[in-house]
């Protein structure tokens, strides 16, 4: 028998064509962009996800703030719960006893929106802690109204109601800054 003798086998490589690379890849569904503008480089990323999408840089002063909210709001509810009466001489310059009842259930909200503000500390969530800013500028608005409006019924601007008013006003502020930090989609680099 003769021996046939067998041309050398071509071998394709498909790893160093480019073309055939970029295939390859879009069989795969890897290399484009997704529904969040992403560039995934393997399928591993793509089904695992990116983690980078998931930490979030957190404007300058925020766990400060979350911080002085969550003291703030502990210790109005302390002050409200225990001394009643003297936290609305303090508003409203004066003596206030049939209303002691309304100050205590205004002391025991303010208490339990000051443990979600202390719980809120700790989590690293962007959406927990942005409706949390979104009900503190709330809550912030509606004091600031209810306020303004039971001034303008007395007749009287005092000293500590306007100072209340003042404050109010700038938490507002402060909490919807920060509400809208943190909805910003963060700049690719």
């Amino acid at each position: 028998m003769i021996a046939k003798h067998q041309p050398p086998l071509m071998k394709k490589h498909s790893q160093t064509d480019l073309v055939s690379r970029l295939k390859s890849r879009k069989v795969l569904g890897v290399g484009g962009e997704d529904d969040d503008g992403e560039i995934h480089r393997s399928k591993i990323s793509q089904v695992l996800g990116n983690e980078m999408k998931f930490t979030m840089k957190e404007p300058l002063g925020l766990r400060l703030w979350q911080f002085v909210s969550a003291v703030m709001f502990s210790v109005v509810a302390m002050m409200a719960l225990i001394f009643p009466d003297q936290l609305y001489d303090v508003v409203f310059d004066k003596g206030g006893s049939e209303s002691k009842i309304s100050v205590r259930l205004y002391g025991g909200a303010l208490l339990s929106i000051s443990l979600i503000m202390w719980n809120v500390l700790y989590t690293a969530e962007k959406m927990v802690i942005r409706w949390t800013l979104l009900s503190e500028a709330c809550y912030f608005a509606v004091q600031f109204i209810v306020t303004s409006i039971t001034l303008l019924e007395v007749g009287l601007l005092p000293w500590g109601a306007s100072l209340l008013l003042f404050s109010r006003g700038l938490f507002i502020i402060i909490s919807v800054y920060y509400y809208y930090q943190l909805g910003l989609k963060p700049k690719k680099v």
